[in-house]
This record gives C-alpha cells, sequence and structure tokens, in this order.
C-alpha cells in the first residue's frame, strides 16, 4: 500500500489550511486505499484573521502545527519529521496559510521567498522523482520552489495569478474546479479548487479526487 505525505497550513482558509479542501483530500486518499500522514511547519502562522468579519484579529499568536492538529483530530508531525525517502508522494492542500505560512507569495507574488524548511522538502520529493499534488493556490509554491523546472500547472482561471505563477518558470493552464492538470514529466499534478470563490463543494470534490488518483497512479 502507498504512503502519502499531506502537509497542512494550519486551519481555516483566510489564514491556513482551506479545511473543506484538507478534508476532501483525506477522504479521497482514504477512498483510493492509500496510507497518508499529516505534517505542518510547528510555528507561528502569520496572522489570524477572524472568519466571520474577515478581518485581521489582534488575538494571540496561533502555531501551525497546533492549528493543523484541529483537521488531523491531534494526528499530526511536525515538518521536520518529514522524510521523502518514507513516503511515495506528497499532496499540499490550499488556503491562504500556503500562501502567508508557508511562503510569502500573499503579500509578494512572484518575488516571495518560501519558508526554508517546506522548500527543502518540496525539493526531496521531486529529486527523488515523486509526484506531488497541488490544491488551490499551492500550486504557486510549486512553481516559488521548482520553477526552474518548468513544471505544468493551474490556479484556475486567474490571469493575474497566472501571470505571476509564469514569471517563476512555471507554464499556466487554465482548468475548471472539477478537473486538474497533470504535468506527466515532472510529476506534477494540480487542481484550482477553491481558487474560484464560488466553487461548488462537488466540483471541488471532482477535482480533488481527480488530482488524488493521478498522484496515487504517477507513485
Amino acid at each position: 500500500m502507498k504512503n502519502i505525505a499531506v502537509i497542512l497550513a494550519g486551519c481555516g482558509y483566510l489564514d491556513g489550511a482551506e479545511i473543506r479542501e484538507s478534508v476532501l483530500t483525506l477522504l479521497a486518499l482514504d477512498t483510493a486505499r492509500v496510507n497518508y500522514k499529516i505534517f505542518a511547519l510547528d510555528k507561528d502562522q502569520h496572522h489570524v484573521v477572524n472568519h466571520l468579519k474577515g478581518e485581521e484579529a489582534t488575538s494571540s499568536p496561533r502555531n501551525i502545527l497546533e492549528e493543523s492538529a484541529r483537521i488531523a483530530r491531534g494526528d499530526v508531525a511536525a515538518l521536520t519529521q518529514l522524510d521523502a525517502e518514507n513516503f511515495d508522494a506528497l499532496v499540499i492542500p490550499g488556503g491562504f496559510g500556503v500562501a502567508k505560512n508557508m511562503c510569502s507569495f500573499a503579500f509578494e507574488g512572484s518575488a516571495a521567498t518560501v519558508d526554508e524548511l517546506v522548500l527543502n522538502k518540496i525539493k526531496a520529493f521531486n529529486a527523488a522523482n515523486k509526484p506531488i499534488g497541488a490544491i488551490c493556490i499551492s500550486p504557486a509554491l510549486i512553481a516559488l520552489t521548482i520553477g526552474d523546472i518548468a513544471p505544468i500547472l493551474t490556479i484556475g482561471n486567474n490571469a493575474e495569478i497566472a501571470s505571476e505563477v509564469e514569471k517563476l518558470g512555471a507554464k499556466h493552464v487554465n482548468c475548471a474546479t472539477s478537473e486538474c492538470v497533470v504535468d506527466d514529466k515532472n510529476k506534477i499534478v494540480t487542481t484550482p479548487a477553491y481558487m474560484d470563490d464560488n466553487a461548488k463543494l462537488t466540483d471541488v470534490f471532482a477535482g480533488i479526487t481527480k488530482l488524488v488518483q493521478n498522484v496515487v497512479t504517477l507513485a
């Protein structure tokens, strides 16, 4: 049975991992009958957002690992423990936490920096020729990390974000929420999910399911 690593960026689409995307990813992996293990950075997230008001909150800082544990039901490990040699593939759900906590794409676009630990883990999977699935805004993180290999990917149909991704060397392909884009050469699979704020949950699940199926096939 194949083993898949999943990296979460917290809990909550405005400042962490997109909860629906995360749960649907785990459901798709379980349906595919593969083992998975969840990992997260053990550091404070960039900021805390009140999801009712959509405004930055003045509450105490929140730890990404502790927040990710909300989705993982406590079964999550620090990203330092992730060893690509022990897994067949990597999947990264989206959410603004990816673009705020794992890199600075939300603030700096193509000029963003990537957390060094995150960068090293992604590069390790790619160097080992192991597939990587990236959901929602996570393809931007892939472009920031391994854009030099010219991966083919999608963030949906947002021309402005697609342009920033292509500045990093990636080739962007427009894609519907219910579909995914497969780069067979580089073993990169991407799907837009909630890059469309008005996306239907069924379409998000369809796209994520196809992504997981392709990642498992490539593994």
